[in-house]
């Protein structure tokens, strides 16, 4: 908990100072979060030039409503929440899908989706010898679930962090990583055993 009260005041901190004109307050900002922001970026944008374009936008959102952030959220959610948007208004301009549909036959997560199935998928999906496979397949879903297995796995944030970036009800957030894991899950188990013929 102290961790959070930290950050709060170090984001209370930063904020004010660049309110108050400190440029290199801002440049601490953008170090902070740079790197969430680029996970998201290259998630959702598969141009490259374009992400590069995203995140300079992003980071110009960010100092023009700086004033307006009310401190509800960590300052680095709140950020997402712009980065996720302004790729989401990217995507919407260029027509391009931002989810697989799934079939709604996919197994529920409800009660069996608990930290063993995580623990054992994870296990599993990140062993050595499969992470090639792994960073292949991710990148072949589509750009929210990329983003959504990104954010889990990579940026380590929580379900509540990644719902409130998404705007995604947190059980939707739940339900969507678990359709993502197990597609993974199956088609790395097919292509792992399709090599072992």
């Amino acid at each position: 908990m102290s961790n959070q009260k930290e950050d709060n005041l170090t984001d209370r901190h930063l904020v004010t100072a660049v309110l108050n004109g400190d440029r290199h307050a801002f440049g601490l900002i953008i170090k902070k979060t740079e790197g969430l922001v680029a996970q998201m970026t290259f998630k959702m944008v598969s141009s490259p030039a374009d992400r590069k374009d995203i995140a300079q936008d992003v980071y110009l959102k960010v100092f023009k409503n700086l004033r307006g952030f009310k401190f509800q959220s960590k300052l680095s959610t709140w950020i997402g929440q712009i980065a996720y948007n302004t790729c989401l208004n990217y995507l919407e301009k260029k027509k391009l899908v931002l989810i697989d549909n799934f079939g709604e036959d996919s197994e529920s997560p409800g009660s069996r989706f608990n930290e063993d199935v995580r623990n054992d998928t994870e296990e599993k999906l990140f062993n050595k010898e499969l992470a090639n496979m792994l960073h292949t397949e991710i990148e072949l879903l589509k750009p929210l679930h990329k983003t959504l297995i990104s954010l889990y796995h990579q940026e380590e944030l929580s379900y509540l962090e990644i719902a409130e970036i998404t705007s995604l009800p947190e059980g939707t957030v739940k339900s969507y990583l678990f359709r993502a894991r197990k597609t993974l899950k199956e088609k790395i188990l097919l292509k792992h055993k399709r090599n072992e013929l």
